[in-house]
Protein backbone atom coordinates (compact mmCIF):
# COMPACT_ATOMS: atom_id res chain seq x y z
CA UNK A 1 0.00 0.00 0.00
CA UNK A 2 0.74 3.59 -0.80
CA UNK A 3 2.49 6.10 1.54
CA UNK A 4 -0.80 8.09 3.20
CA UNK A 5 -0.41 11.84 1.34
CA UNK A 6 -0.97 15.04 3.71
CA UNK A 7 -1.06 18.72 2.42
CA UNK A 8 1.30 21.47 3.95
CA UNK A 9 1.61 25.11 2.74
CA UNK A 10 4.77 25.45 1.23
CA UNK A 11 7.91 22.64 0.66
CA UNK A 12 10.41 25.75 -0.47
CA UNK A 13 14.23 24.91 0.86
CA UNK A 14 13.24 21.29 1.76
CA UNK A 15 15.64 18.63 1.14
CA UNK A 16 16.54 15.09 2.17
CA UNK A 17 17.74 14.69 4.92
CA UNK A 18 16.06 17.60 6.68
CA UNK A 19 13.06 17.67 8.44
CA UNK A 20 8.89 19.25 8.24
CA UNK A 21 6.81 19.02 11.43
CA UNK A 22 3.10 18.68 10.17
CA UNK A 23 0.56 20.24 12.49
CA UNK A 24 -2.47 21.99 12.40
CA UNK A 25 -5.86 19.97 11.17
CA UNK A 26 -3.22 18.07 8.56
CA UNK A 27 -1.13 16.97 11.69
CA UNK A 28 -4.45 16.08 13.54
CA UNK A 29 -5.57 13.91 11.16
CA UNK A 30 -2.53 12.25 10.93
CA UNK A 31 -1.69 11.88 14.36
CA UNK A 32 -5.20 11.29 15.83
CA UNK A 33 -7.22 9.99 12.96
CA UNK A 34 -4.61 8.01 11.06
CA UNK A 35 -2.52 7.10 14.20
CA UNK A 36 0.62 7.54 12.51
CA UNK A 37 3.65 5.91 14.44
CA UNK A 38 7.47 6.67 14.11
CA UNK A 39 9.13 4.97 11.32
CA UNK A 40 5.70 4.60 9.27
CA UNK A 41 5.87 5.84 5.75
CA UNK A 42 4.31 9.34 4.56
CA UNK A 43 4.57 12.29 1.78
CA UNK A 44 3.66 15.47 2.24
CA UNK A 45 2.75 17.63 -0.72
CA UNK A 46 2.00 21.53 -1.93
CA UNK A 47 -0.55 20.58 -3.93
CA UNK A 48 1.11 22.44 -6.93
CA UNK A 49 3.21 19.67 -7.87
CA UNK A 50 5.93 19.48 -4.68
CA UNK A 51 6.39 16.13 -2.75
CA UNK A 52 8.50 14.86 -0.18
CA UNK A 53 8.58 11.49 1.01
CA UNK A 54 9.77 10.52 4.38
CA UNK A 55 9.23 8.60 7.63
CA UNK A 56 7.67 9.41 11.11
CA UNK A 57 10.39 10.30 13.70
CA UNK A 58 8.05 11.53 16.47
CA UNK A 59 4.90 12.59 17.39
CA UNK A 60 3.65 15.30 19.66
CA UNK A 61 0.22 15.62 21.53
CA UNK A 62 -2.79 14.97 19.26
CA UNK A 63 -2.06 17.70 16.10
CA UNK A 64 1.77 16.84 15.81
CA UNK A 65 4.39 14.87 14.31
CA UNK A 66 7.86 15.41 12.60
CA UNK A 67 8.84 13.74 9.04
CA UNK A 68 12.31 13.15 8.45
CA UNK A 69 12.66 13.62 4.30
CA UNK A 70 14.14 11.30 2.47
CA UNK A 71 13.38 11.88 -1.57
CA UNK A 72 11.78 15.30 -3.07
CA UNK A 73 9.88 14.73 -6.05
CA UNK A 74 8.24 17.52 -8.63
CA UNK A 75 6.14 16.83 -10.71
CA UNK A 76 5.81 18.64 -13.77
CA UNK A 77 2.92 20.69 -15.37
CA UNK A 78 0.72 18.00 -17.46
CA UNK A 79 0.58 18.13 -20.88
CA UNK A 80 -2.34 18.71 -22.74
CA UNK A 81 -3.76 19.96 -19.97
CA UNK A 82 -7.33 18.58 -19.29
CA UNK A 83 -10.03 21.27 -17.77
CA UNK A 84 -13.94 20.20 -17.70
CA UNK A 85 -16.58 22.86 -16.93
CA UNK A 86 -18.67 21.39 -14.97
CA UNK A 87 -22.60 22.71 -15.29
CA UNK A 88 -24.05 23.05 -11.29
CA UNK A 89 -25.59 19.67 -10.76
CA UNK A 90 -28.41 19.64 -8.01
CA UNK A 91 -27.92 18.27 -4.51
CA UNK A 92 -24.52 16.62 -3.55
CA UNK A 93 -23.37 15.46 -7.23
CA UNK A 94 -21.48 18.30 -7.86
CA UNK A 95 -19.02 17.28 -5.07
CA UNK A 96 -19.22 13.17 -6.86
CA UNK A 97 -18.41 14.68 -9.90
CA UNK A 98 -15.30 16.62 -8.46
CA UNK A 99 -13.90 13.89 -6.46
CA UNK A 100 -14.41 11.39 -9.60
CA UNK A 101 -12.61 14.08 -11.96
CA UNK A 102 -10.01 14.56 -9.18
CA UNK A 103 -9.67 10.91 -8.54
CA UNK A 104 -9.36 10.36 -12.52
CA UNK A 105 -6.71 13.13 -13.44
CA UNK A 106 -8.41 16.78 -14.45
CA UNK A 107 -6.60 19.67 -13.57
CA UNK A 108 -9.16 22.02 -13.62
CA UNK A 109 -12.61 22.02 -12.91
CA UNK A 110 -14.93 25.45 -13.60
CA UNK A 111 -18.08 25.52 -12.46
CA UNK A 112 -20.69 27.24 -14.52
CA UNK A 113 -24.10 28.40 -13.80
CA UNK A 114 -25.67 27.50 -17.21
CA UNK A 115 -29.61 28.75 -18.62
CA UNK A 116 -30.79 25.18 -17.57
CA UNK A 117 -29.21 24.65 -14.12
CA UNK A 118 -31.70 23.35 -11.32
CA UNK A 119 -29.21 24.98 -9.39
CA UNK A 120 -28.01 28.52 -8.83
CA UNK A 121 -25.10 29.25 -6.37
CA UNK A 122 -25.95 33.29 -5.18
CA UNK A 123 -24.50 34.71 -2.47
CA UNK A 124 -23.54 33.02 0.58
CA UNK A 125 -24.81 29.40 -0.53
CA UNK A 126 -22.54 30.15 -3.52
CA UNK A 127 -19.60 31.35 -1.27
CA UNK A 128 -20.45 27.69 0.38
CA UNK A 129 -20.94 25.51 -2.30
CA UNK A 130 -17.64 26.35 -4.08
CA UNK A 131 -15.95 26.19 -0.53
CA UNK A 132 -17.16 22.36 -0.56
CA UNK A 133 -15.98 21.58 -4.27
CA UNK A 134 -12.72 23.07 -3.45
CA UNK A 135 -12.30 20.61 -0.49
CA UNK A 136 -13.57 18.07 -2.33
CA UNK A 137 -11.06 18.42 -4.79
CA UNK A 138 -8.54 19.07 -2.01
CA UNK A 139 -9.22 15.28 -0.18
CA UNK A 140 -9.79 13.58 -3.48
CA UNK A 141 -6.03 14.71 -4.30
CA UNK A 142 -4.58 13.40 -1.38
CA UNK A 143 -6.89 10.07 -1.23
CA UNK A 144 -5.78 9.41 -5.00
CA UNK A 145 -1.87 10.03 -4.01
CA UNK A 146 -1.68 12.99 -6.66
CA UNK A 147 1.20 16.04 -5.74
CA UNK A 148 -0.41 18.44 -7.99
CA UNK A 149 -4.10 19.36 -7.37
CA UNK A 150 -6.57 20.49 -9.33
CA UNK A 151 -7.95 24.29 -9.77
CA UNK A 152 -10.76 24.65 -8.49
CA UNK A 153 -12.25 28.46 -9.98
CA UNK A 154 -14.54 31.01 -9.48
CA UNK A 155 -18.01 30.28 -11.35
CA UNK A 156 -18.59 31.07 -14.88
CA UNK A 157 -21.07 32.80 -17.00
CA UNK A 158 -21.37 31.30 -20.35
CA UNK A 159 -19.71 34.34 -21.23
CA UNK A 160 -16.51 33.57 -19.55
CA UNK A 161 -17.31 30.17 -20.45
CA UNK A 162 -16.69 30.89 -24.30
CA UNK A 163 -13.63 32.93 -23.47
CA UNK A 164 -11.85 30.00 -21.78
CA UNK A 165 -12.85 27.85 -25.11
CA UNK A 166 -11.49 30.23 -27.48
CA UNK A 167 -8.03 30.70 -25.67
CA UNK A 168 -7.82 26.69 -25.91
CA UNK A 169 -6.12 24.03 -28.22
CA UNK A 170 -9.01 21.67 -28.43
CA UNK A 171 -12.74 21.65 -27.41
CA UNK A 172 -15.97 19.79 -26.70
CA UNK A 173 -18.80 20.17 -25.77
CA UNK A 174 -20.73 16.76 -24.45
CA UNK A 175 -23.38 16.30 -26.05
CA UNK A 176 -25.72 12.77 -27.03
CA UNK A 177 -26.42 14.50 -30.64
CA UNK A 178 -22.82 15.02 -31.32
CA UNK A 179 -22.18 14.21 -34.54
CA UNK A 180 -18.52 12.73 -33.97
CA UNK A 181 -17.50 10.77 -30.99
CA UNK A 182 -14.90 12.27 -28.84
CA UNK A 183 -12.93 9.04 -28.97
CA UNK A 184 -11.56 9.65 -32.97
CA UNK A 185 -12.03 13.87 -32.50
CA UNK A 186 -8.11 15.14 -33.53
CA UNK A 187 -5.88 15.79 -30.00
CA UNK A 188 -3.35 18.15 -29.55
CA UNK A 189 -0.57 16.89 -28.32
CA UNK A 190 0.39 19.61 -25.59
CA UNK A 191 -1.19 23.09 -25.07
CA UNK A 192 -4.96 22.88 -23.32
CA UNK A 193 -8.14 20.74 -23.77
CA UNK A 194 -11.64 22.04 -22.59
CA UNK A 195 -14.27 19.89 -21.67
CA UNK A 196 -18.15 21.77 -21.84
CA UNK A 197 -20.45 18.88 -19.17
CA UNK A 198 -23.75 20.29 -19.62
CA UNK A 199 -26.51 20.54 -16.98
CA UNK A 200 -29.17 17.79 -16.80
CA UNK A 201 -31.82 19.99 -18.87
CA UNK A 202 -28.97 19.86 -21.23
CA UNK A 203 -26.93 22.68 -23.25
CA UNK A 204 -29.38 25.08 -24.54
CA UNK A 205 -29.39 25.67 -27.82
CA UNK A 206 -28.48 29.67 -27.17
CA UNK A 207 -25.31 28.26 -25.24
CA UNK A 208 -24.46 25.70 -27.87
CA UNK A 209 -24.84 28.85 -30.35
CA UNK A 210 -22.11 30.84 -27.98
CA UNK A 211 -19.95 27.98 -27.95
CA UNK A 212 -19.65 27.11 -31.60
CA UNK A 213 -18.54 30.99 -31.95
CA UNK A 214 -15.66 29.90 -29.90
CA UNK A 215 -14.84 27.19 -31.83
CA UNK A 216 -16.16 24.52 -29.65
CA UNK A 217 -17.98 21.56 -31.40
CA UNK A 218 -20.51 19.24 -29.75
CA UNK A 219 -18.92 15.69 -29.71
CA UNK A 220 -20.64 12.49 -27.93
CA UNK A 221 -19.02 10.21 -25.73
CA UNK A 222 -21.22 6.76 -26.78
CA UNK A 223 -24.47 5.29 -27.05
CA UNK A 224 -25.79 6.01 -23.79
CA UNK A 225 -26.21 9.33 -22.05
CA UNK A 226 -24.77 10.19 -18.72
CA UNK A 227 -25.69 11.56 -16.03
CA UNK A 228 -23.87 15.20 -15.59
CA UNK A 229 -22.33 14.04 -12.53
CA UNK A 230 -20.34 11.13 -14.38
CA UNK A 231 -20.02 12.48 -18.28
CA UNK A 232 -16.29 14.60 -17.06
CA UNK A 233 -15.30 11.51 -15.34
CA UNK A 234 -15.71 9.70 -18.49
CA UNK A 235 -14.51 11.67 -20.95
CA UNK A 236 -11.62 12.56 -18.61
CA UNK A 237 -10.53 8.89 -18.98
CA UNK A 238 -10.61 8.91 -22.47
CA UNK A 239 -8.54 11.41 -23.17
CA UNK A 240 -6.45 10.23 -20.50
CA UNK A 241 -5.71 7.49 -22.82
CA UNK A 242 -5.79 9.19 -25.81
CA UNK A 243 -2.95 11.87 -25.08
CA UNK A 244 -0.63 9.17 -23.36
CA UNK A 245 -1.20 10.39 -20.08
CA UNK A 246 -1.79 7.58 -18.97
CA UNK A 247 0.58 5.68 -20.53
Amino acid sequence: MTAPVFLVESLVGVAPGGAVTLDGPEGRHAVSVRRLQQGEEIVLTDGRGRGAAGAVVSTEGKDRLVVEVRECREEPEPSPRITVVQALPKGDRGELAVETMTETGVDAVVPWSAARCITQWKGERGVKSLAKWRATAREAGKQSRRLRFPEVAETSTTKQVAALLAAADFTAVLHEEGAQPLATAELPTAGSIVLVVGPEGGVSPEELAVFAEAGAKPYRLGRSVLRTSTAGTAATALLLGRTGRWS
